[in-house]
């Protein structure tokens, strides 16, 4: 079985960009295969990844509820199961399926139901399984995400995202979810940043296992349209991302 690493979080604080790293930091140390979900509706993973998807889910979905979509004699969740699996990206390293967003009303929770469901058949084939959930804590609350090995919880370095860590924290426990290891990642910071905001950090009760400081490489990339998997090696933000993964055993 896959070990499951999820990354949750509000939105902006860099969630995409860190699993990036793990991704990158899994299939540079030949950790195994790794299948990576993009569970956020404004997906970018494959951007920062550099690789190219033809559809998502919630894209499939739309596809079926065309008239004369589904061919005689297959059912609907066979069509979307073969589609599914058609969407699969796939590289030398990392395989990645992509969420997408709702398309209409009551669509959003179907497209959940469908990524739980192929997750659970797709991961039997992979050593590790990545996930990059939406803004806040949904797929918490949905158990999407469930089963976890490892779960980052990543914040900027505000007083006010060190708070929204002990909401995460306090839904994980509330939901009885099966998460071994929980760790806190503060990105866009420094050592002076993460001493002001210690006792906040304190509160908590998550183990801070790292932070990831600014690194105007990133915004370089990004101005130009680059993948994030590509920086590097002494860009700071591979460094940092590098030496968090080192600290956990996987």
């Amino acid at each position: 079985m896959a070990k499951h690493i999820a990354l949750v979080g509000k939105g902006g604080v860099g969630k995409t960009t860190l699993t990036t790293m793990i991704c990158r930091y899994l299939a540079e140390n030949k950790k195994g295969s790794i299948f990576a979900v993009d569970a956020d509706p404004n997906a970018n993973l494959n951007e920062a990844l550099g690789l190219e998807y033809a559809t998502s889910i919630s894209e499939v979905i739309e596809e079926m509820k065309r008239p004369g979509t589904v061919p005689q004699g297959m059912t609907k969740e066979m069509f979307i199961e073969t589609r599914i699996m058609q969407s699969l990206v796939e590289s030398d390293d990392i395989d990645l399926l992509i969420m997408g967003g709702p398309q209409g009303p009551g669509c959003y929770c179907y497209a959940n139901d469908l990524l739980r469901k192929n997750i659970e058949d797709l991961e039997k084939n992979y050593d590790y399984l990545v996930i990059d959930s939406e803004a806040g804590m949904e797929h918490i609350s949905r158990r999407t995400i469930q089963d976890v090995d490892v779960m980052f919880i990543v914040s900027d370095a505000s007083v006010r995202g060190i708070r929204t860590v002990t909401r995460i924290k306090d839904l994980v426990n509330s939901l009885k979810s099966k998460v071994r290891k929980l760790y806190l990642v503060v990105t866009k910071a420094s050592e002076e940043l993460i001493t002001e905001l210690k006792p906040e950090i304190d509160k908590t009760g998550v183990e801070l296992i790292g932070y990831i400081p600014f690194d105007e490489e990133v915004q370089a990339f990004d101005a130009q349209g680059r993948a994030l998997y590509d920086l590097p090696g002494d860009s700071a933000l591979v460094k940092s991302s590098f030496s968090i993964m080192d600290k956990i055993n996987l």
